[in-house]
């Protein structure tokens, strides 16, 4: 029989962000016991290349882990895992410091309203209390203005077990001190993982943005408007009567082949979204950014779990970096979306995120 989840316990979403080999994976298996890299190429590489998955319970919090790949060419993976999270965990190598990545995982926070998060300065086995508190000198100066400005910062080593107890309590306290977000209405699953388990057939699974699920709910997958069932209920890998919001969960999906769904679907309630080409928008161009963003120009929009490229149509012929404005977004293929939904908009060449915004309108007619 499927499980219902004993309470009262608190469900959060943890994700990580920060530089490639700043110590993300290692992190996340000394916190959970987990290792997240499955690929073969991410074991002989050594590097995360996709989106991890792994989980924990400390201190009457519940929590999914997303765990994010840092390397520069896969910054789509880690919008993609960022998208659903409630608590960030920033990580920067003591050795090493702020670098690129660094900054640009926590513009892609900061633009989708992650709402609170945990600095961890990692490897502090390998270098002296002076060179970590430089990096404390250099974190503070980064953060200011952001979501994780007055944050705590905790020096963390796995390999001598430094900081860890002190990070979990942290966490816990971050997790215990946020709103949760609202479990009533209809659901909404933007798919970040979809595979084929023997014997049961198609399995999806990502963060939940809203509303909860049942085995038996009649739900649709988008933006393709295909009636699916929901045959059974998962998360972290025990069966469930219902998951929702800030809770990991994947869906056997009875009667769907495979090939009809991938990354950046979504599974919803039927008739609550609505596809579309056209979103109306407040769009803020990143200060950093290193030219404007003009009138129809096209890069790559991430919504959801979906990326795609993208037209950007203005009143007027630019917004300048730091700037704000109206826009009119016109994607090649539908997409879903509802009003206050984060999105980000990233060049193409070189790759780098430049923009970010709010849904005002999630259905402009044709």
């Amino acid at each position: 029989m499927p499980e219902s989840d004993p309470t009262p316990v608190r469900h959060v979403i943890l994700g990580t962000a920060g530089h490639v080999d700043h110590g993300k994976t290692r992190l996340v298996a000394r916190l959970t016991g987990i290792d997240t890299d499955r690929l073969p190429e991410e074991k002989s590489r050594g590097i995360s290349i996709d989106l991890g998955f792994a989980h924990w319970e400390q201190g009457g919090v519940r929590f999914g882990v997303v765990d994010v790949p840092g390397h520069e060419r896969f910054v789509r993976n880690m919008v993609a895992g960022a998208s659903g999270i409630d608590v960030g965990l920033l990580v920067v190598a003591a050795a090493d410091g702020v670098m690129p990545q660094t900054r640009e995982h926590l513009d892609v926070m900061q633009l989708l309203g992650v709402r609170a998060g945990i600095v961890a300065v990692t490897k502090t086995d390998l270098v002296d209390e002076e060179t970590v508190a430089l990096v404390r000198e250099e974190l503070g100066e980064l953060l200011a203005g952001t979501f994780l400005e007055g944050a705590e910062v905790v020096p963390v080593s796995v390999v001598t077990g430094e900081g860890v107890a002190r990070l979990e309590r942290a966490l816990v306290d971050v997790a215990t001190g946020l709103e949760g977000r609202r479990p009533d209405g209809p659901f909404r699953l933007p798919v970040d993982r979809a595979f084929t388990l023997h014997g049961h057939g198609t399995v999806v699974a990502g963060s939940p943005l809203r509303g909860t699920v049942h085995p038996g709910d009649q739900l649709e997958l988008l933006p393709n408007r295909v009636p699916v069932r929901v045959r059974s209920v998962q998360t972290h890998g025990e069966s469930r009567d219902v998951s929702g919001v800030s809770t990991r969960t994947a869906l056997n999906l009875a009667g769907l082949p495979r090939e009809q769904v991938e990354r950046g679907m979504e599974i919803a309630t039927p008739g609550f979204l609505e596809p579309t080409r056209r979103l109306v928008v407040r769009l803020q161009v990143l200060a950093t950014a290193s030219r404007p963003v003009a009138n129809r120009d096209e890069h790559r929009l991430h919504l959801g779990t979906s990326e795609q490229t993208v037209r950007v149509v203005l009143r007027d012929d630019a917004v300048q970096p730091g700037q704000a404005a109206f826009a009119e977004l016109r994607t090649r293929e539908p997409v879903v979306a509802e009003y206050g939904q984060r999105f980000l908009i990233r060049r193409a060449s070189p790759a780098t995120t430049i923009a970010g915004g709010v849904v005002l309108d999630p259905c402009v007619p044709d």
